[in-house]
């Protein structure tokens, strides 16, 4: 049996981007002795050539990879693009709805398909030490967590649950009056500060964006969602706060325990 992990996260065009996501694979695949000697590749969905999913999954089997967990570095269940990850693996989808990453091909390795961050209790620890700075009174402050979210009705409510669940995390941390979530897809954002400023006049409105890099969506999405309203804003993304890097180790860890009896028990 030899384990190795891949990785996967969106991509993009900004080589910042992809170097932080990188970075932080890096650091948590050197973070702990049971990972000696497991390979770990950081893979992208789309846009960085030469480092898609495929290219990955052939680089860890031609090291010998026979246990391959593979750990999507996004943010929700309800993401469309875990679903289609799942289903080139092998799994069935979640709903009606057909990828278009075909399948992958997969020679020899047993494949493990891990869960995105949804409502991680270190990553709303993250949140709160990326807003603390905005914050003046939290007794008379709400947060706005604002996602990228989906239309599709069975992705909406696994956003929605994660988003909700990870917003009162939040709150709950900082000691704020109140919690709030937004989506991207679909247009809730200006909608739902509005009703926040009409219903609790009195709260100062700190948005907090849940992304994994700053981009697009953080410094120009968002903004312009929002343009004419009052709230308080200062567009950090997740990366590169070590809370990533964190979560990576953990999961990995988690998973090398449960491989280990399941090893055990094909081999007794």
């Amino acid at each position: 049996m030899k384990p190795g992990v891949l990785v996967i996260s969106h991509g993009s065009r900004e080589e910042e981007w992809v170097k932080l996501v990188d970075d932080a694979v890096a650091v948590a695949a050197a973070a702990s002795p049971q990972f000696a000697g497991i390979p770990v590749y950081s893979s992208f969905l789309e846009i960085v050539e030469g480092r898609l999913i495929q290219d990955g999954v052939n680089a860890l089997e031609a090291q010998g990879v026979t246990e391959l967990f593979v750990l999507p570095l996004f943010l929700s269940s309800g993401s469309t693009h875990v679903d289609e990850i799942g289903q080139a693996f092998g799994l069935p989808p979640v709903a009606d709805l057909e990828g278009d990453l075909g399948t992958f091909q997969v020679d020899r390795a047993h494949i493990h398909v891990g869960a995105p961050i949804d409502d991680d209790e270190e990553i709303a620890g993250l949140l709160y030490e990326n807003i603390r700075p905005l914050s003046v009174e939290a007794g008379r402050e709400t947060v706005m967590l604002v996602a990228h979210g989906s239309k599709e009705p069975v992705f909406h409510e696994r956003w929605q649950l994660g988003l909700d669940r990870l917003a009162e995390r939040l709150r709950v941390l900082g000691g704020f009056a109140h919690a709030a979530t937004a989506m991207l897809l679909p247009d809730q954002a200006g909608e739902r500060l509005k009703e926040l400023q009409h219903q609790r006049p009195d709260e100062a409105v700190i948005v907090v964006p849940l992304f994994l890099s700053k981009g697009y969506f953080t410094n120009t999405v968002i903004p312009r969602r929002l343009s004419g309203l009052e709230y308080r804003y200062n567009g950090q993304a997740m990366l590169p706060h070590p809370a990533v890097a964190r979560w990576l180790e953990r999961r990995i860890g988690s998973w090398l325990e449960q491989l280990r009896p399941s090893a055990d028990e094909r081999h007794s």
